[in-house]
């Protein structure tokens, strides 16, 4: 089938970042001072190679933030297993930071360049990638475009495409055929997210399902893990787990309200940007509650109500300190956070209203009775009293929780499957041009 032309808006785009690459420059500049860009590697992000490519067949996986780049560790492992090394490549610090200590052999990491061409065009010359991965929802067209051009098999994995994103793309729907036509395979989460690919013009699209169910849950440092044990010991605790703006205040008045039921009560809050560690000891002493912030050596002794973990990459740690997770971005409009790790982790677990970023495994949890929702401070409240003072109950959330995750799992094995082919092709044209 012949790939559509690029529209009048995808050349305009193209062209404006030619001339607007200064700009771009700039922006890089001001986001470095101001802590959003990693000031040693910032070439990085113009596509100047950090290190040499490795020898041999090189798989590029990006994945734009946290969550997507932790979703691609068992590709990364299967594809080195197939005698490839892997380019990781990431869009945030956080991310890298975090994957940059889980890599294996065989795999490196570089900050994804920005989309402007020359930048693209000179991180794929020096990296020469066989194949391309991205996760999720990760389309820029100037990389799609270079990709295209030089015949690199692009592939969308873990591939989501949410309702209001479908109609932002169906508003131009001649430059969505034309991006998406040239990405070679997409494989995306859900039978719902398949159909709005499809609709926008995708060629080849399948289910894989969600990469996530797969994951392993995230790591603890042991030590700490014994210290923090010893410290809480009998108290009880829950954990308020990647929380945005707003829902600090609702967490911290949740505990308030706690406080003649449950005296001895500790919340720990994990807030989803470190930097508001302090915006969330505010909300603590707004309600009258003693607060203490990891980031500043802080611990959850006793005279402690509200321990603040101002870190990053320790979520594995609180996860397995408490057996009650509220997940945050679920009582305003973020759509919800991942709520998968801390059920593999054997937590009960509470969120808001707002989860249609994982419709799919909250609508699994709920209806298994390993998830409730709690719709404001009061809700919210209730709920983590009762289930504190009634143990065996939270626990019989936390095993339905696991038990209702199992069916969707397979999806690592399910999209490697989907690559064999294109593997087994790059050998052959390896063999013939031997």
């Amino acid at each position: 089938m012949k790939t559509p032309p690029l529209t009048i808006a995808l050349q305009a785009y193209r062209y404006g970042l030619y001339v607007g690459e200064p700009a771009v420059a700039g922006l890089l500049a001001w986001r470095s001072r101001k802590g959003k860009e990693d000031p040693g590697r910032l070439s990085e992000r113009r596509g100047l190679p950090g290190r040499a490519r490795p020898v041999g067949p090189l798989a590029w996986m990006h994945g734009a933030s946290v969550g997507e780049v932790l979703s691609l560790v068992g590709l990364i492992d299967g594809m080195i297993a197939r005698g490839f090394s892997v380019l990781v490549t990431t869009g945030t610090r956080s991310a890298a930071e975090l994957i940059g200590r889980r890599l294996p052999a065989g795999a490196v990491h570089q900050y994804m360049p920005l989309d402007a061409p020359r930048w693209i065009e000179r991180f794929i010359e020096h990296w020469q990638p066989d194949l391309a991965l991205v996760a999720e929802s990760e389309i820029w067209p100037n990389t799609v475009i270079a990709l295209h051009q030089r015949g690199i098999p692009l592939l969308l994995v873990n591939g989501r495409m949410s309702e209001r994103s479908f109609k932002g793309w169906a508003r131009s729907p001649r430059t969505a055929e034309a991006l998406l036509s040239r990405i070679a395979i997409c494989l995306a989460q859900t039978k719902d997210d398949a159909e709005r690919f499809e609709r926008l013009g995708a060629p080849r699209v399948s289910v894989a399902g969600n990469l996530k169910y797969d994951s392993a849950v995230p790591p603890a440092d042991e030590q700490q893990l014994a210290y923090l044990r010893d410290i809480v010991g009998d108290r009880p605790v829950w954990v308020a787990a990647s929380t945005h703006p707003g829902e600090d205040a609702m967490v911290a008045e949740a505990h308030a309200t706690l406080r003649t039921r449950l005296p001895n009560l500790l919340t720990i809050v994990v807030p989803r940007h470190p930097h508001r560690g302090g915006e969330v000891a505010e909300c603590a002493a707004a309600v009258g509650l003693r607060s203490a912030l990891r980031s500043r050596g802080g611990r959850p002794h006793g005279g402690v109500d509200l321990y603040v973990a101002d870190t990053l990459g320790e979520l594995g740690l609180f996860y397995r300190l408490a057996p009650l997770v509220f997940l945050g971005g679920s009582m305003t409009r973020r759509g919800g956070q991942n709520p998968i790790e801390p059920t593999r982790l054997h937590a009960a677990i509470l969120h808001g209203p707002n989860v249609q970023n994982f419709a799919q495994v909250y609508r699994a949890l709920d209806e298994a009775g390993g998830a409730m929702m709690v719709a404001d401070a009061g809700e919210l409240a209730a709920a983590v009293g009762d289930l504190l003072h009634d143990t065996p109950r939270s626990r019989a959330m936390a095993e339905a929780g696991n038990a209702a995750l199992r069916p969707f799992e397979g999806a690592v094995e399910r999209t490697l499957a989907i690559l064999d082919p294109f593997i087994a092709q790059m050998k052959l044209a390896a063999m013939a041009g031997s």
